[in-house]
């Protein structure tokens, strides 16, 4: 009796495993860098390889990191949203151009319209790891104190970054001196 409920019991865990598992978002998978602060980088930046950029450049005020390639289907998708997002103002937009070609990453930029205030090229892929970054694209908030605030991935919409970002960061410009 006992050597037919053992199986029994492992199929039923594996289907609770599964239907568990299949049955959550996959769009918000949970980040380390939530509440911590953000990796800090130097990398050339996209436009002019004699020149680095480093997101110290924004100590003491809110950005959001972009990470995109052109490769990237999903950074197509979401390209209209960041240049609507740009245009409003909000917060500065920093481009990471992550796992690309340069000439091609200008050239995309340059056909498509450039939301972002500046790109860094990560072409080796090295701040990505740092970022915890899974596959492109992949948003974040970061705050005025240097903290991680959220970490959204998929192709950002106009309707997620006013129901999910705007609210965080209107929560941290109120809290920040």
């Amino acid at each position: 009796m006992i050597k037919y409920l053992v199986p029994i019991g492992l199929f039923a865990a594996l289907v609770g495993f599964l239907y568990f598992g299949l049955g959550r978002d996959k769009q918000t998978l949970p980040s380390p860098l939530i509440g911590k602060p953000a990796p800090i980088f130097e990398l050339t930046r996209l436009d002019d390889p004699s020149k680095t950029f480093s997101n110290r450049e924004f100590a003491g005020k809110p950005y959001v990191l972009n990470v995109w390639g052109t490769w990237c289907v999903g950074c197509r998708q979401e390209h209209g949203a960041l240049l609507e997002i740009a245009r409003r103002g909000e917060v500065p937009i920093v481009g990471l151009n992550w796992n690309d070609d340069r000439q091609q990453a200008l050239s995309w930029l340059q056909q498509l319209g450039d939301p972002y205030v500046v790109s860094a090229f990560d072409g080796e892929g090295r701040v990505a790891i740092d970022w915890g970054v899974y596959g492109a694209p992949e948003t974040f908030l970061i705050g005025a104190d240097g903290k991680v605030l959220k970490k959204h991935i998929a192709p950002i919409t106009v309707q997620i970054w006013e129901q999910e970002f705007v609210p965080l960061l209107a929560q941290a410009r109120a809290v920040s001196p």
